[in-house]
This record gives structure tokens, sequence and C-alpha cells, in this order.
């Protein structure tokens, strides 16, 4: 195993990797309660019409085995230090924006979601991944990602309470005299504190303070099981094969646009992550990266099989970074996280002490952390600064992650090509224009 995982070239040992692994876990083991809440619309009365809840223990079991699955990938196939998990931004997506705002069927949207994997496996194969990534700018790419973290900020705050609606503004601040609203905000400061003194895992760690005050202040109903903690594995029944079973349905004009969305999104974090972590880790060789197509077919088939189990897509977490930080180089290091993620399938009963209080604060962080790639967006030119803009304000204000980037893509060729700059770009960014053009025709 030594020999397989390079343990000699990378300077590494059991010891290193299994703590590595057990790090990377922590950083990003909240997404096993964060995800599954936010799938199953907690929080949120009133559902569309024809729309029934996803169940949430399926989504808490598929979680943990599209987590462990995908990290096994990445680690045995790829040999990367990196875990992968249902992510944050996409999971958003389909839940607020898919099932919420279209009104589609959950199972629908799962079909949506093994339809960008099987496309984003083909195109991995085929090479023409990289040349559609590298066919959209830079900049769109940063303002998508921060877009998405204020999107998920603000799904957060509206969660905790913080943030409520108003007749007269919108928006406005929330009842602060509420003790739920106190708990949320308890959790934000208390995740904020851990975040800043740098300690590993402090978003999960926050949850689980907050969940004590929560229980100790008669907020939050203590779990049920084997000593509160322990219990059975939840049946993948409810949610498993579903995206099979109506893939017949995704074939409309608005369901187009949520698989590229799926895909898009997709595509920016893995291949952000994967410089990311490998640059972190010192396996960057000649500004290339190596076995970089086992790394997204790793990410792509994990997508496959998250859609089929019953989650949302798949894909690389920066998280990754705390594991590479406390030395893990190899392989090996994701092997380890997967463990976890199978161990933890039997702490079920914790998912009824994790409210929208104790998940809302993992949001905000979460939306506080993307968001950081707003500083390297080039604001001083006003034709790319217009589309990043469009692109990052919508998300938030029209609940929807696609239309952002629609409104994006498209003003993008229209500034560029009215400064003279229409050499640069790309046949695909046309394409593009054209596609969210009759989207939102579509959706009028």
């Amino acid at each position: 195993m030594k020999k397989y995982f390079h343990f000699q070239e990378l300077g590494t040992n059991y010891r290193t990797e299994f703590m590595a692994g057990l790090t990377t876990f922590l950083a990003m083991a909240y997404i096993l309660f964060v995800i599954p809440s936010t799938m199953a619309l907690e929080g949120v009365d009133q559902l569309p019409e024809g729309v029934t809840r996803i169940n949430k223990e399926a989504v808490f079991t598929a979680t943990a085995i599209a987590a462990a699955l995908g990290s096994l990938f990445m680690g045995i196939i790829a040999k990367y230090p990196i875990a992968l998990g249902p992510g944050m931004g996409l999971n958003a997506f389909f839940a607020y924006t898919v099932v919420l705002g279209y009104g589609i069927p959950w199972q629908t949207a799962l079909s949506g979601v093994l339809a960008s994997g099987i496309i984003f496996v083909l195109l991995t194969l085929s090479g023409f991944r990289e040349k559609i990534i590298n066919a959209i700018p830079a900049n769109l790419k940063l303002a998508v990602g921060a877009g998405i973290g204020l999107f998920i900020a603000f799904i957060g705050f509206q969660s905790a309470g913080i943030i409520v609606g108003s007749d007269a503004t919108l928006v406005a601040l929330g009842d602060f005299t509420s003790p739920h609203v106190l708990l949320a905000l308890f959790g934000v400061i208390v995740s904020v504190i851990l975040l800043t003194l740098n300690i590993q895992g402090g978003i999960f760690y926050g949850m689980i303070l907050t969940s004590i005050a929560g229980i100790l202040f008669g907020l939050i109903d203590p779990p049920s099981g084997v000593g509160g903690i322990v219990g059975e594995v939840p049946s993948l029944a409810p949610t498993f094969g579903q995206a099979f079973a109506h893939f017949g349905d995704i074939f409309s004009m608005e369901m187009l646009v949520v698989i590229l969305t799926f895909l898009f999104v997709d595509f920016f974090d893995t291949a952000g992550t994967l410089v990311a972590v490998a640059t972190q880790a010192g396996l960057i060789k000649d500004n290339k990266l190596p076995r970089a197509g086992k790394a997204l077919f790793s990410d792509s088939g994990a997508t496959v099989v998250g859609a089929i189990v019953g989650t949302s897509t798949t894909t690389s977490y920066i998280e990754s970074t705390a594991g590479v930080a406390a030395g893990g180089r190899s392989g090996f290091t994701p092997v380890v996280t997967a463990g976890f993620f199978l161990l933890a399938l039997f702490f079920s009963p914790l998912l009824s002490v994790v409210t929208a209080e104790v998940t809302a604060p993992a949001l905000i962080i979460v939306g506080v952390l993307m968001s950081s790639s707003l500083k390297d967006i080039d604001w001083s030119e006003f034709e790319i600064a217009v589309p990043a803009f469009f692109t990052i304000i919508m998300m938030p204000l029209t609940y929807s992650i696609a239309t952002g980037i629609a409104l994006g893509f498209i003003f993008y060729p229209i500034t560029m090509a009215l400064k003279g700059r229409m050499k640069e770009i790309h046949p695909v960014m046309y394409g593009l224009f054209v596609i969210f053009i009759l989207y939102f025709i579509f959706l009028s």
C-alpha cells in the first residue's frame, strides 16, 4: 500500500495520512447534517403545488455514501489528498431554485443531477471538459463562486430568522428577542470565534456547541437512540433509483438550464479545488496537474453515484486543504476520510438535534468563505464589472443561482462587443448567450 500511494516519494507515512484524513473529515463533517436539512427544505412551511418533501434521513445516508465513495474514487484512482461530498452551492440550487423556485419535484431534480453527471463523465473522457472551462472567462467563474456564497449566506440568515420578509422593504431584521433567533446568533458567534482562531473543523464544532446550547435551554429536543447518539443506518429506499425512474421528465427548456447550471458550477468547484489543494500539497509539476483526467473522472463518477442514491451533485471539497495542512500528501488521506463518513452512518439520531437554527450559522460561514473570490475579480474594467456584478447580485435577489448565471452570461458578450473586444469572446459564450436568452423567453 505504501508503494501504491507513493509514501516514500511524497515523504509521508500512515500516521500522518491518517491524521490528515481525520482532519479533513472534521472540517467537512457538517455536510452530513446541513445537506439533508437543506434538501428537505427544513424551515420552509409551504411547498409548491405538486411538490413533496424529500426524506431527510435517506438523504443523510445518501450524503455519507456519496462522500465516502467519491473520496475513495479520488484517493484510489487519482491518488490526490482531496475528499469529495455533495456541494453546498449546488445543494442550495437543488433545493431553493429547482424545487422551491421552479416547483420541480425532487425526483426530477435528481434526474437532472444524474444527467449532468453523465455529461460530465463523457466530457471528461473526451477531453472537451477542459476546453469548456477555458471558454468561460475567469472573472465570470469567480463571480459565480462569490454569488453562490452570498446566496447561501442569505439562506442562512433567513432560516435563522435573522432576516425576515417585510411588506414595506421586502426584507428586514428579525425578532432578536426570540430564543430561536438568539440560538442561531450564538451559533454564528461561536463559529466565527473558532474559525478566527484557526481551529480545524470549526464549523462542525460550532454546530455541536449550538445543538448542546439548544438542548440545555429547552429549544431543541434531545435525540433518541442508544445514548441519544448511535442508531440504525437510515434506509435509502425513499430516494434510491428515483433519478432513473424520472429521467424522462428532464427533457424541457427549464431542465436544460438546470442541468447546465449543475454542470457549470461543478466545473468551477472541481477545477478550482484541484488546483488549490494540489498547489498547497506541492503536487503541481511544470505548471501542470498530473493525473488531472483521473481526478476529473473521479469527481464526475461520484456525481453519478450520488444522484442514484439520492443526493445533490458531488464535488471536490476545498476543506481538503485542512488535511493537506495536517501533512496529507497521498490518496490515502481521502481513503481515511471515506472510512469516517461510513462510520458516521450510525450517528443518524443526531439529525433530530440539527435544526434550522443549528445549520444556519454553517451556511452563513460557508457563504463568507465562498465570497472571498470577490477580491480577485477585475473591477477596474467596466465591461467585466457589469456581467460579474449582475451574476453576483442577482443570485440572492432573485433567489436563483441559475438566474444570476444567466444574466451574467448574457451581459458579458454584449459589454465586451461594445468595447471592441469581440475577438476575446469564445464561440461557446455566444452559444450560452442564445441558450440563456431562450431561457428567459421560456420563463416569461
